[in-house]
């Protein structure tokens, strides 16, 4: 072999050790970057809810108080999902559904507040959604509810709505009807991560006192800035306040595009 194949050969074989032993350093490199990376927040799914006049014209039933919108939100990568808790007559049964009347459901409309669970022809629990992604769906318990969502794993965020106020604070029936809300929540607490909230001043007082471990507080801190529409406006437009949430390093996370966050999330969090 000639002095200048030889030292073709000597320099090859430097560079590839050379390049073998900078591999980890570059991939210790690598790591140190990803690690740097803010942590993911937990990702709560929601349903969207059209603003402006006459809303329930446009309503669409996309809250996930039911199974097949459990399922869906988890499918598209939520960890936890929000639920809107109702009364109905006297504070009979806790019921998982988000609009003041029946609108949306098949039947005659009246409010979730004036009906029987079971009893009577237009009971709640014979109807179904008549329209949207989940029709034919029906409405369910809030231990039912509660059921479905810990054999999927998931964290349960529920929303006492301010329609329950008149019944939770009737002395003749705020005994029995705060027993419907709170006793499932108690019976499933030690074996399934359940948060509480109400938008109601008073109801929100009440939690605190009866479930003052499980309250909301600034967990699923609201990330879109889009006004939810039907249809639904293009998810683009939040991009900007996602991000300012993102770089306040919260814990978790409420959404209405849960598929399209999720997605978003992808390389700006570890």
């Amino acid at each position: 072999m000639t002095k200048k194949a030889a030292l073709a050969v000597s320099m090859a074989v430097l560079t590839a050790i050379g390049s073998a032993n900078a591999s980890p350093a570059a991939a210790s490199s690598a790591g140190a970057g990803a690690a740097r990376l803010p942590a993911c927040p937990l990702l709560f799914g929601h349903g969207g809810y059209p603003t402006g006049a006459d809303p329930w014209t446009r309503d669409q039933v996309r809250q996930p108080n039911h199974p097949r919108g459990v399922n869906d939100q988890q499918t598209w990568g939520a960890k936890g999902v929000e639920g809107d808790v109702q009364l109905t007559k006297q504070g009979t049964k806790a019921v998982m559904w988000h609009n003041t009347s029946t609108n949306g459901l098949t039947g005659g409309r009246q409010l979730i507040t004036d009906l029987w669970w079971a009893a009577g022809t237009e009971n709640l629990q014979a109807r179904r959604i008549t329209r949207g992604p989940y029709q034919g769906e029906g409405v369910y318990t809030l231990r039912q509810w509660l059921d479905h969502v810990r054999s999927r794993g998931l964290v349960a965020l529920l929303e006492i709505k301010p329609e329950t106020r008149a019944i939770l604070s009737d002395p003749a029936y705020a005994a029995s009807a705060w027993k419907e809300i709170s006793d499932p929540i108690k019976e499933r607490q030690g074996s399934q991560q359940i948060l509480v909230y109400s938008q109601d001043a008073w109801i929100q007082g009440e939690l605190a006192a009866r479930h003052p471990g499980l309250l909301k507080g600034s967990a699923a801190r609201w990330t879109d800035s889009v006004a939810w529409n039907e249809p639904p406006p293009a998810w683009t437009g939040n991009t900007r306040q996602w991000q300012a949430v993102l770089d306040a390093a919260p814990k978790s996370v409420m959404t209405n595009y849960t598929k399209e966050y999720k997605a978003w999330l992808a390389g700006k969090c570890a």
